[in-house]
């Protein structure tokens, strides 16, 4: 397939951490992590001579103290790979979430990240509305969402995001629902938010993830691998196999990640 793949879904560490955060993130999650390392190196490596050519990274503040050592770190790797965009990170409980939103902009950060699962926080929750309200229109937003585990991140709760924020452009991640895609597809089937379909082929199989594809629609489906948790090379092959056509893919690996990145306005 000759097109450079946007992985939209990436996480990445500092070397010094990396190893001690992919365990964490494999103990959260009680699986075996696919990756080999979490680095941006390691990510590098692992896509070399692929399709994927273009990544969205991030990382995720578990406390509000960590938020603006990560962007720094963030934007610091996009500075030095030009093929990663990055997204931000902020935490319920951080002081001036304005403040460091604009901070992120100015550092060249196209988006933001949150994970209300690790973050302990509901989606819903006042203070993140409050950072939706400031974000909303400016840049786009990767949610995780789902876990059969947690309340935090319920796709009814992001339905309520969606209906207070009309213009707020939104990647609901792992088909809008991790390990409850079903449920996902009774809340958000109907909505006008993106969806990455990353941590979920493994769960679903082939022919549960095409159908909802389908249910969704290949306009709003963008290629995600969850790195470390998964291998965007392993991923990107299963995903190609699946019965779409070429102008489907091409929508899927890369049109709808270009769509959503380009509604920044920094």
């Amino acid at each position: 397939m000759a097109l450079t793949v946007i992985d939209c879904h990436c996480h990445i560490y500092p070397p010094k951490v990396a190893d001690r955060a992919v365990e964490s993130v494999g103990a959260f999650y009680n699986i075996a992590m696919d990756a080999q390392g979490g680095t941006a190196e390691d990510l590098l490596a692992e896509c070399a001579g692929s399709p994927i050519g273009r990544f969205v990274v991030h990382s995720v503040a578990v406390k509000p103290g960590n938020v603006e050592s990560i962007n720094d770190f963030i934007a610091a790797q996009c500075a030095e790979h030009p093929e990663f965009v990055g997204f931000a990170t902020l935490h319920q409980d951080y002081p001036d979430p304005e403040a460091e939103v604009e901070r992120a902009i100015g550092l060249g950060l196209r988006g933001l990240k949150l994970h209300p699962d690790t973050q302990a926080v509901d989606m819903d929750d006042p203070r993140l509305m409050a950072i939706y309200e400031i974000i909303e229109g400016r840049l786009p937003l990767i949610l995780h969402c789902g876990d059969y585990r947690y309340d935090h991140s319920h796709p009814r709760r992001l339905k309520k995001v969606l209906r207070a924020f009309p213009d707020l452009v939104v990647d609901a991640a792992h088909f809008g629902g991790w390990s409850v895609y079903d449920l996902a597809v009774e809340y958000l089937e109907d909505e006008r938010c993106l969806l990455d379909m990353s941590s979920a082929q493994a769960f679903l199989g082939p022919r549960r993830t095409a159908e909802l594809v389908r249910l969704y629609g290949t306009d709003r489906i963008m290629f995600g691998s969850d790195f470390p948790m998964w291998d965007p090379v392993a991923e990107y092959e299963a995903f190609t196999a699946l019965p779409f056509s070429e102008a489907e893919f091409e929508q899927m690996l890369r049109g709808n990640a270009e769509r959503f990145l380009g509604s920044a306005r920094v």
